[in-house]
């Protein structure tokens, strides 16, 4: 059996930076990436920016009360369109981590040209309770390491 390994991003400082590829499936008729698959590649570089921190999110979601991350609010300003094939840089930097609220920005690059910029507030909720709770100390403390 071949042990293939998923991509992983890296810290520079306080920015991580998660590496996307454009696939066919990203595309929309006219050839460049549909709009809200942007929020895709923001999505899997958010839960590799948690990944890389050291913590696991799927212990979260089997524990008794179960607990994760959900986008509350985000704007995105895109500049630019990726196309088929394109290397992207998909990065995440915390603006702010508190109670059970953070806000992250987020910028999606091809090269050193930017294509979109995100600003996004989670909650970290209670999937049982439906209600915001504290973000866990230990996760905190990482982000604070930053």
């Amino acid at each position: 059996m071949v042990d293939v390994k998923a991509p992983e991003g890296v810290f520079e400082g306080k920015v991580f930076k998660f590496p996307a590829r454009v696939y066919y499936e990203d595309t929309d008729a006219g050839g460049v990436v549909y709009y809200a698959n942007y929020l895709k590649f923001a999505e899997r570089a958010r839960t590799e920016y948690i990944r890389a921190l050291g913590m696991c999110q799927q212990q979260a979601l089997e524990a008794e009360d179960k607990c994760g991350f959900m986008v509350r609010s985000l704007t995105v300003d895109y500049k630019a369109p990726a196309v088929l094939d394109d290397l992207l840089t998909v990065t995440c930097e915390m603006v702010e981590a508190k109670g059970a609220g953070a806000e992250m920005k987020q910028e999606i690059l091809c090269g050193e040209k930017l294509l979109a910029q995100i600003s996004i507030k989670l909650a970290y909720v209670s999937l049982l309770r439906k209600r915001p709770v504290r973000i866990p100390e230990e996760l905190m403390q990482k982000i604070g390491r930053l």
